[in-house]
């Protein structure tokens, strides 16, 4: 996962999202449920074969850059939380226990992204 710590970071994973989809997972270090989501999205990171790149954001860390993905797209804030995202729009967002592998490959699925 790559991590956002920035808005400019923020803004060149946005720009990249005109060319292809991106994933965008806010995690909170501290939240038992956040530790869950993020095993789920490292195992689907290691799985490489779905082609998206995923941006991470540390809450605690990065809440300039949480709240401004709040903000420019349009979603209310949640940790974990993570969205789907091309030209500037949310395709689909999750959170909680609801981020899996197999949801994330669904989403994939349905709107018809590189999925495997």
């Amino acid at each position: 996962m790559r991590p956002l710590t920035s808005l400019d970071a923020l803004d060149a994973a946005l720009a990249t999202a005109h060319a292809q989809p991106i994933l965008i997972f806010k995690h909170s270090e501290t939240c038992g449920l956040s530790l869950q989501a993020n095993a789920e999205m490292e195992a689907f990171v290691a799985d490489a074969s779905h082609g998206v790149p995923v941006y991470l954001v540390s809450v605690q860390r990065g809440r300039l850059v949480s709240n401004a993905i709040a903000e420019r797209l349009g979603v209310r804030h949640a940790s974990p939380q993570l969205l789907l995202v091309r030209d500037n729009a949310v395709l689909w967002h999750t959170s909680h226990l609801a981020i899996t592998g197999d949801a994330i490959r669904a989403a994939l699925e349905r709107f018809t992204l590189t999925a495997r």
